[in-house]
């Protein structure tokens, strides 16, 4: 199964909406590193809505926990910075989807060193990005996409 990878999430209504995402696809979530705020706050549980209990969250202090515990190869990363477009990539079937903060997205070197496995949201020039939680539905979605849905209805 495809999972999302947060990397330092600062905006708690966009963990929210993507938790809900996660719930709805089955998709685990990763949260990584520092967040910006606490998972219990009113305001993220509220973007969940009542989704809670259908989701399977994970905590991890780096993603280099991640990469010990599941293999480097399977890290995706969506950045701007990217030269390939998601809908280019060969996604693994148990692929891992990850993206940065919302402020910075991904650290720099972390994208230097996993050019080979980073793309990009294709978008508009002049405009900087779109919301997080957008960015997760359209590559979750395109992922699950290549794997007939795992037969979701």
């Amino acid at each position: 199964m495809i999972s999302i990878v947060l990397v330092e999430p600062e905006i708690p209504e966009n963990t929210g909406n993507i938790s809900r995402t996660c719930a709805c696809t089955g998709m685990p979530l990763f949260l990584v590193g520092k967040l910006g705020f606490e998972i219990t706050e009113s305001r993220v549980k509220r973007a969940g809505l009542d989704y809670w209990d259908k989701l399977t969250i994970t905590r991890a202090g780096s993603i280099e926990e991640l990469w010990d515990r599941y293999g480097r190869e399977k890290f995706v990363y969506f950045t701007t910075k990217a030269a390939k477009s998601y809908n280019e990539y060969d996604y693994p079937e148990d692929a891992f989807l990850v993206f940065g903060k919302e402020t910075k997205g991904l650290p720099d070197p972390l994208i230097r060193d996993n050019y080979d496995r980073c793309v990009r949201i294709p978008m508009k020039s002049g405009v900087r990005c779109l919301n997080l939680s957008n960015s997760v539905a359209v590559a979750a979605y395109e992922a699950l996409r290549r794997y007939d849905y795992f037969g979701m209805k």
